[in-house]
């Protein structure tokens, strides 16, 4: 059919419906259901379904009361709606009991939509996209049993007209844009037994008495919020069957959340502490046969963890402890659990060998022992339904099993590497060389038939003696090397301290020099100048320290000069490394409010901030100490170093030299930048930290200055951000200079408006530089772009001719699906939008990057 064709039968289909809907009597419940499907866009394809010349209860998802006479439930889901409900349609409906309108592009509602209120008993308008707030009109459908407002752009907070809704039974809110902390109304809802607020931007803690105020509520979905709270709030949930408050900031003792009924519990990514093996099987009310699923990965627990669950937890389909502070134990007693399809004892301190019966567990499907301290050979393995296994980071020794090579092609994920393991590369061709970093080619040495008879014993022992003792020299010049190496460094780290020991003792000031900048200590004696460290109260630290830890504030200790001054590596007594940051920039605060001011920061804790360990008030000059990062920051990993070269003095490069019992030997760590799945991991814990400035701490914490540089990696790799809150120290002294970014990182309203401040979204464009600088692999700014194009120019131009693809970096375009990556580029594209209310928020970044986490669960 022609184009002239197909608009004459739309032409055709207009009429029919016009004429039908016209035929119908005004005012009727028909004649208004038939003007809101017209009005809506309703297609040729679906108007079969619905015959306007007939009645209207014989129309598709239309039921009529016993009189005919009234509509009382309408469902017209997927049906492809768009745009804002019409007025005068479906608000008019004054009998509807039932409105299901799922899964449309319905973007608003009408003013008399709320009318409806008398009589409704079920609304769903889950998978649109309405945005706006929740009118408090929503108080007038008192007689609501269940709201589904799930998957759409609702802004703004709860309105505490929900007291009104005394019937409900059933509230999902998830996916939406709601913020503010959770109303004092919604606790009038004592009937509801299912609640879901999860992935929205929802801050503070639960309301008082939430947990008595729920006696039948059995699903309970918190997740990827920013909620505070203890376990205590969730003590009276008596039919709760369902908890999950992943993602949020929880803390107190993990048990008092182990109750009955619960069958499944996720507490991931929360700051709850306690030991679980202090939930004693046979003392606890808690029945442990009813647990189907049970998540505290990512928190703070210690001691030791479940030694035996076989005999208690029969049911268990899902195991996640990973990424705690366990102390140092074997393998748990599991091989019992036949139910058990996802084990994860990642970062658990595991010991010892992994049991051979794990293969009696039958159903397994995903199995993560990475980052522990296992040692010995892989079991076999012999599961039939495993395909995902995660073993690296360990201290395995010995082959792979042949068994489980064969199985590697059908595997959906596995990573052996950074193990003792051996492996013939050449024999897998198939799967992905970054499952295999770190380990041994054991491949059998391949001898031509030709020569074997030609090789003389004589040839034989000559060749194997010259190798011996090529080897031995070879030993024996490195460990020369290596002592005169370390005489030489600690002979010249003794000299520096041993000559500015006494002079620091003498009357200041004191004056030290940069390549950019010279700044002074205005302090007349230095051992009067006392050192504060926030966790050790009792040592008596002063100026002195720090002029000796520094050598002087020497250039050779010197580690980077950023935006708030220079930031050297010292020693304080007690061998305890820290990064010395002197604020140059001068303060407006007196003493104590500077002191003041940097207490409050040292209280604030995030597995992914620099801690804030000290500081000391010289003179003017305000200096930050911080815990040493020994892997350096994102600007000179990713940018400034050659990947694949290691330097000997750069203290940049001292990476993954960790003692046997981590399982990882000299690697260095521009190997592992090249894995999606680690520039990834650096993005959402970069995007927590943000999070938890913006929405867990108050007041609220802008950052100011997000840019690679800011981000460091900890001793165990652990993205963590730095630089947060210093801003306030200068108090008015530097206010243009702090606040106007760096280049490349500034967004655009700064430019355009001499009133624009920072804000949490100039920090999310910020947080989307560097988001691009992980995918891309290029600077902010440079000679990789022509004109005045940036790095966010060229993406967004690329991004909007649908050629994201383009933009990711060749060293990491093979290490992940291309998928996930494109998804990156599309968040990376958001958060870098001209408009900052066009760009989410860092909690809404936090749950879009969780999304695609390059980790399969199952």
């Amino acid at each position: 059919m022609g184009f002239g064709g197909l608009g004459f039968s739309l032409f055709l289909l207009f009429l029919l419906v016009s004429s039908s809907s016209a035929a119908l009597e005004l005012n009727t419940d028909g004649y208004f259901i038939s003007d809101f499907l017209q009005k809506m866009g309703l297609t040729q394809l679906q108007t079969s379904a619905y015959d306007f010349t007939s009645p209207v209860c014989s129309w598709a998802g239309v039921t009529c009361d016993s009189d005919s006479q009234n509509v009382i439930s309408f469902a017209a889901s997927s049906l492809g709606l768009s745009g804002s409900i019409p007025e005068l349609t479906i608000g008019k409906l004054s009998k509807l009991q039932s409105l299901d309108l799922s899964n449309n592009k319905i973007t608003s509602l009408s003013s008399d939509f709320w009318s409806l209120g008398s009589h409704l008993k079920t609304l769903n308008l889950s998978h649109n996209h309405i945005s706006g707030e929740i009118p408090t009109n929503i108080g007038n459908f008192g007689s609501l049993q269940s709201l589904d407002l799930s998957f759409n752009n609702f802004s703004g907070e709860i309105p505490e007209s929900f007291n009104s809704l005394g019937s409900l039974e059933v509230l999902r809110m998830n996916q939406n844009g709601l913020s503010g902390v959770l109303p004092k109304g919604l606790l009038k809802c004592e009937n509801v037994v299912s609640i879901d607020v999860s992935r929205n931007g929802i801050v503070g803690g639960l309301p008082d008495g939430f947990g008595a105020s729920f006696l039948k509520l059995q699903s309970l979905d918190l997740s990827e919020n920013g909620i505070h709270g203890r376990s205590s709030d969730f003590s009276g949930l008596k039919s709760l069957t369902y908890l999950n408050v992943s993602g949020n900031f929880f803390q107190g003792s993990v048990m008092g959340v182990f109750q009955d009924p619960l069958q499944v519990i996720d507490l991931s990514r929360n700051q709850f502490r306690g030991h679980l093996s202090q939930v004693h099987f046979d003392n606890s009310s808690f029945n442990w046969s009813n647990l189907v699923f049970l998540d505290v990965s990512e928190n703070q627990l210690s001691g030791e963890f479940f030694h035996d669950l076989n005999s208690v937890a029969k049911n268990l389909k899902y195991l996640n402890l990973g990424h705690n502070r366990f102390s140092s134990q074997e393998f748990p007693l599991i091989q019992k659990l036949s139910s058990l399809e996802y084990l994860n004892l990642s970062k658990t301190s595991l010991r010892g060998r992994i049991p051979s019966d794990i293969s009696q567990l039958v159903s397994l499907r995903t199995l993560d022992l990475s980052q522990n301290h296992l040692n010995g050979s892989i079991p076999r393995l012999d599961i039939k339904a495993l395909t995902v296994l995660d073993v690296s980071f360990n201290n395995l020794t010995g082959g792979i099993p042949s068994s489980l090579l064969a199985k590697l092609p059908q595997m959906e994920k596995f990573n052996f590497s950074f193990n003792n393991l051996s492996y013939c590369a050449s024999q897998l061709s198939h799967t992905r060389k970054t499952a295999f970093q770190g380990l041994l080619d054991g491949c059998p040495i391949a001898v031509k038939p030709v020569f074997v008879g030609k090789k003389t014993a004589k040839h034989k022992g000559m060749k194997l003696i010259l190798a011996l003792t090529l080897a031995f020299v070879c030993c024996i010049v490195g460990l020369v090397c290596l002592l005169i190496g370390c005489r030489r460094k600690t002979r010249m780290w003794a000299a520096k301290q041993i000559s500015y020991k006494e002079e620091a003792s003498i009357s200041g000031p004191f004056s030290f020099q940069t390549d950019s900048t010279t700044w002074v200590a205005d302090v007349k004696q230095a051992t009067a100048v006392p050192v504060v460290i926030f966790e050790k109260p009792l040592l008596n630290f002063t100026f002195v320290d720090l002029l000796t830890a520094t050598s002087h504030f020497d250039r050779g200790t010197l580690l980077a000069e950023g935006r708030f001054g220079p930031v050297y590596r010292g020693f304080l007594p007690g061998g305890i490394q820290v990064a010395v940051k002197v604020l140059v920039l001068g303060s407006t605060m007196t003493d104590q409010e500077a002191a003041r001011e940097l207490e409050s920061l040292g209280r604030i804790k995030h597995p992914n901030l620099v801690p804030l360990s000290g500081y000391c008030l010289a003179g003017d000059q305000r200096i930050a100490i911080y815990d040493y990062m020994e892997n350096g920051n994102l600007q000179n990993l990713l940018h400034d170093l050659p990947l694949g070269v290691q330097t000997t003095e750069d203290w940049s490069t001292d990476t993954w030299e960790e003692d046997n019992s981590a399982g990882i030997q000299s690697i260095g760590i521009e190997g592992i930048l090249t894995s999606w799945r680690f520039r990834h991991k650096i993005a959402l814990g970069t995007a927590r930290a943000l999070s938890f400035l913006h929405h867990g701490c108050s007041p609220p914490i802008i950052h100011r200055d997000v840019k690679a540089s800011s981000v460091y990696l900890d001793s165990e790799l652990e993205p963590r951000l730095s630089d947060f809150g210093l801003a306030k120290i200068f108090g008015n002294a530097a206010e243009e200079h702090i606040s106007r970014g760096s280049p490349g990182y500034i967004p655009p309203e700064f430019s355009e408006s001499e009133n624009s401040g920072p804000t949490p979204k100039s920090d999310v464009y910020g947080f989307g530089v560097v988001l691009l600088e992980l995918i891309t692999g290029k600077k902010p700014v440079g000679d990789d772009y022509s004109g005045e194009l940036n790095l966010v120019c060229w993406v967004r131009g690329l991004v909007r001719k649908n050629q994201g693809l383009r933009v990711i970096d060749p060293k990491i375009r093979e290490t992940g699906p291309g998928k996930q990556m494109e998804e990156a580029v599309r968040i990376g594209y958001l958060c870098t939008a001209d408009l900052p209310t066009k760009r989410p928020s860092m909690q809404q970044i936090v749950g879009l990057l969780k999304d695609i986490e390059p980790v399969v669960h199952q």
